[in-house]
This record gives structure tokens, C-alpha cells and sequence, in this order.
């Protein structure tokens, strides 16, 4: 049979097979590490939502390369719209999983805002790749930074509106955090929206916003379109800092332990794929820029996540600290640390009335031994502490030892 008369393979067959020779897994592998006995996944086809946004690879990977089926699940990646979607789907069951907020998890695990359900973190999904983006018109005035938009501010005196993605979650915190290390109140200096991060660079372009934090693509697909620049990437504020998590509900973990554990385990795998090399992460960018995923161009995924950034006016420079799906498993680990931050920050800007019980509260929601199983059946490294120290933008060091004092010692707050 001549080459043009060979019946080609789907583009899903082609990744798999790619999966199978650059993980090392042998075709013959039987199918699952839990698919025999009581290790057995309980449910064996899942739902998991996602919102289009780079971050949501390692998910998409993850049923494109066909790991699900190596661990005995089928993962159907479904896109949402809005992280309120996605809050209110996991809630009444209607997802089995997301590709969520780390924040959004604490919030409605405390009540803030609305929904309340006890709730679980499974793993981080990914590190650093968000970014602060200001619009081409402030920045045509000197707002290309913190410091040249609090004096933009000072001196032009008017309302300014500033977009996050969702009130509990990360790019909101992200954007409150960035403003008040720059001595601007997010709270009584300015207005702060909520839109959904596909919707940001067209609210944007109509001049609803005067900045939004927002994952990637949209803050690099903000400087293709000539509309923004970035003002900060997240990473700026907190190196290697928490970002998406793979979550869902407690009662979800209790009555399907197992099927938990193996979806944790291929998204694992999924990760490690990405992270191996420059031919996966170009791979992955085309597959999730399609359609039924991101739905962009190629090119506004596949620069940042090799960090190549640009800031939209001129300068270029190459950032190690991008974002990582896996870094050697240092990625993926559901420290109660990480956790228990967002909840000092729930407390700094009045969504939490009162201090919570912040250790107890991470303990609840981080599954760190199902993630542990999860991590052993995947090779993949488990760091000894289940807390960690970071110092952010502002120089103060976070370390989860005394969230009170933590919450309260900040001089910009509500």
C-alpha cells in the first residue's frame, strides 16, 4: 500500500503514542495501577470542567494522550464559561472535577459568597503564568508598572476599574495583593469587576477595564491585539506560587476514593509530559488551542510557556520562572501552606469576618494522603513538609506559622 493510500491516524492516536514513548510506558502495560481488586476505580468515566485557559493542559492532556485509561478512568474534559459555573456544577454534582481556582475551593468550603459545601484539593495543577495586565491608554500615560500607575492615579483622579476573575480566587488575590504592595487600595481606591477570563480581552477592548489579572492567553493575547501590556506577572509577586488545583467535592473523595486517586495519578503523568521538553509543550499548545479547548492562536499559548515574555512595548526577556506543570513533582503537591494563605487573604479584604481555623481548615480540604498514593503510583517525588516559606512582592515572608498575625499585619487592608 503506497504512503497516501495509508489510513491516518486521529490526532488523539498520535498523541497517545507520543505519551507512551516519552514517559517510558510500554503499549503491553496492563491498564490501570488500581483496575484490578478493591483498588478497582468506583466510577470509571468522569466529568471534569474546565475554563479555557493555558492551565487547564495537564487535564487535557491528560485524556488526549489516553493516561486516563492507564489508570482505569476516562476523563471527558467539559468547558465552562465561568468560574461561577464551575463553583455551581461541582456543588450540585453535575462535574465530577475541575480544573479550579485554589481560592474558589477555600471559598465556598468557609461560605464566602453564597454557595456552601465542604469541599477537597486533590493537587495543584500548575505554578506562576498568570499576569497583570494594564490597558494600552494607561500605559500611553506611564501606568506600565505599579509605581507609574499609583502616580497615574494620584494625579489623574477618577474611578478606575480594575477586572479579577473570581472574588475568592487567585487572580483576585493576585490583583488585590500587587495593588496594595504599590500603596493602592483595592478596596477604597478604585473599582474592582468580576468577568470571566475569555471575556477579558474583549471587555477590555471596549474600554470596560482599566486592568484585569487573568491567566494566560489572554494577558499575552491582550499585547497580540495591541490593546494591553503587562504591567507584572504573577510570578513577580509570588515565585512558584499556587495557582489551579484539580478539585471537588469531599463527598465525592468519600464515595470514590479510588477513582480520585487515579485521576490524580494520570493528570500527574500529564504534567511530567508537559514539562519534559520543548516538542511536548508545542504539542500541547496546539492541542489545547483549539476549538474545543482555548479556542485561539497557537501563538498566543506557545511563547509564555517556554518564558518568552514581552510586555507589549518593547521589551522582551526570557523568565525561568514561568509557568511549570510539574517541575519534578515540586508543582503538584497540596501544601496546607499554600492554602491556608488564601484564607489570610479572604480575612485581609473582609470576605472572612473572623479568623478561621486555618490549619484545621487545610487539613480538611487538602487531601495530602490520597495525594501521596496518588504521587507513589506515578513516580513522582513527595517533598518531606507539608508546609513551605515563600517571600512575596512586598518582602514579608509567608510561612503558615501564625496565619493571625500574618492576616492582620498588613498595613493596606480593608
Amino acid at each position: 500500500m503506497t504512503d497516501f493510500l495509508k489510513p491516518s491516524l486521529s490526532r488523539r492516536a498520535v498523541l497517545q503514542t507520543a505519551a507512551v514513548g516519552a514517559i517510558g510506558i510500554s503499549p503491553a502495560l496492563r491498564a490501570a495501577v488500581y483496575a484490578a481488586g478493591s483498588d478497582a476505580p468506583e466510577k470509571t468515566e468522569v466529568r471534569i470542567g474546565f475554563i479555557p485557559l493555558t492551565d487547564c493542559a495537564s487535564v487535557v492532556m491528560a485524556a488526549e494522550l489516553g493516561l486516563d485509561k492507564k489508570y482505569g478512568v476516562k476523563i471527558i474534559p467539559t468547558k465552562e464559561s465561568s468560574w461561577a459555573g464551575v463553583r455551581d456544577k461541582l456543588v450540585n454534582g453535575e462535574l465530577d472535577f475541575a480544573h479550579v481556582l485554589c481560592g474558589l475551593i477555600y471559598g465556598v468550603h468557609l461560605g464566602v459568597g453564597g454557595a456552601k459545601k465542604d469541599m477537597a484539593v486533590l493537587m495543584n495543577l500548575n505554578h506562576n503564568g498568570q499576569a497583570i495586565t494594564l490597558s494600552k491608554k494607561l500605559a500611553d500615560k506611564g501606568a506600565v508598572d505599579g509605581a507609574g500607575l499609583a502616580k497615574l492615579m494620584s494625579l489623574e483622579k477618577r474611578e478606575y476599574t480594575f477586572a479579577q476573575t473570581f472574588p475568592t480566587g487567585t487572580h483576585a488575590m493576585w490583583l488585590y495583593y500587587w495593588l496594595a504592595a504599590n500603596g493602592i487600595n483595592p478596596m477604597k481606591d478604585a473599582k474592582v469587576i468580576t468577568v470571566p477570563p475569555p471575556q477579558m480581552v474583549a471587555n477590555m477592548r471596549v474600554g470596560n477595564m482599566d486592568g484585569f489579572c487573568v491567566g494566560e492567553p489572554w494577558n499575552h493575547r491582550a499585547i497580540i491585539d495591541g490593546i494591553g501590556v503587562t504591567a507584572a506577572t504573577t510570578q513577580e509577586i509570588w515565585k512558584d506560587h499556587p495557582e489551579k488545583v484539580l478539585g471537588t467535592t469531599a463527598d465525592f473523595v468519600k464515595k470514590y476514593p479510588n477513582t480520585a486517586r487515579a485521576v490524580t495519578a494520570a493528570i500527574l503523568e500529564a504534567g511530567k509530559w508537559i514539562d519534559a521538553g520543548l516538542q511536548n509543550k508545542n504539542k500541547m499548545a496546539e492541542t489545547i488551542a483549539a476549538k474545543s479547548y482555548v479556542n485561539t492562536s497557537v501563538d498566543a499559548i506557545n511563547q509564555r510557556i517556554l518564558g518568552r515574555y514581552q510586555n507589549g512595548m518593547g521589551k522582551t526577556w526570557d523568565d525561568p520562572n514561568h509557568m511549570k506543570f510539574f517541575n519534578d513533582g515540586a508543582v503538584n503537591f497540596p501544601y496546607l501552606s499554600d492554602g491556608m494563605w488564601f484564607m489570610t487573604q479572604h480575612k485581609r479584604w473582609g470576605l472572612l469576618k473572623d479568623h478561621p481555623d486555618y490549619l484545621a481548615v487545610a487539613k480538611q480540604i487538602n487531601q495530602i494522603d490520597l495525594y501521596k498514593q496518588a504521587a507513589t503510583a506515578s513516580k513522582t517525588p513527595i517533598p518531606k513538609d507539608v508546609m513551605r516559606s515563600s517571600k512575596l512582592i512586598d518582602g514579608v515572608v509567608w510561612d503558615g506559622k501564625d496565619p493571625k498575625k500574618y492576616a492582620d499585619g498588613f498595613k493596606v487592608k480593608v
